[in-house]
């Protein structure tokens, strides 16, 4: 099962130069909670912002169509086909992780959706790429916390194929 994991602004604002526009670790937990002794993709440039840092207790696959490109502790894959052969020998979910690029390639091969949607607008030069929402079910929202750490008002949302 492949699932898209992703945060975004009212506008579907994703990234600001490499890097989360905004500070939610209400949405980082529930990140890790979702992701965590599971495979997460991404694609070069996230895992570049990331600092090339591994999650731990995750299996991290980076997406490149660098051929020589080497991640240390990541597995590298080359194209869609690839990644779809892996995640059909998965047990468990695999969850498909940023950026853009690798959100547009492969949004059309995902069986869920997990999407935290922030009740603000921040500036940035990543947005998620346009989805066919006619082709998706929402099965349940949760609302996420505000408090002191967590300044934004949020909502985690939970979509099927329909």
């Amino acid at each position: 099962m492949l699932i898209a994991l992703w945060a975004q602004d009212q506008k579907g604002l994703i990234g600001a130069d490499g890097t989360l526009p905004w500070h939610l670790p209400n949405d980082l937990k529930f990140f890790k909670e979702q992701t965590i002794n599971n495979t997460i993709i991404m694609g070069r440039k996230t895992f570049e912002g990331m600092g090339k840092r591994l999650l731990p207790q995750r299996t991290t696959i980076v997406l490149t169509s660098d051929p020589h490109y080497q991640a240390n502790g990541a597995l590298v894959m080359h194209d869609r086909e690839e990644i779809l052969a892996y995640v059909k020998q998965q047990e468990h979910p695999v969850f498909l992780t940023g950026g853009a690029g690798v959100f547009e390639a492969m949004i059309d091969d995902c069986d869920q959706l997990y999407r935290t949607v922030i009740d603000a607008e921040f500036n940035g030069d990543v947005y998620f790429p346009e989805i066919d929402w006619t082709q998706w079910k929402l099965d349940h929202v949760i609302d996420g916390i505000v408090d002191e750490k967590n300044r934004y008002p949020h909502q985690f949302e939970f979509y099927h194929r329909k």
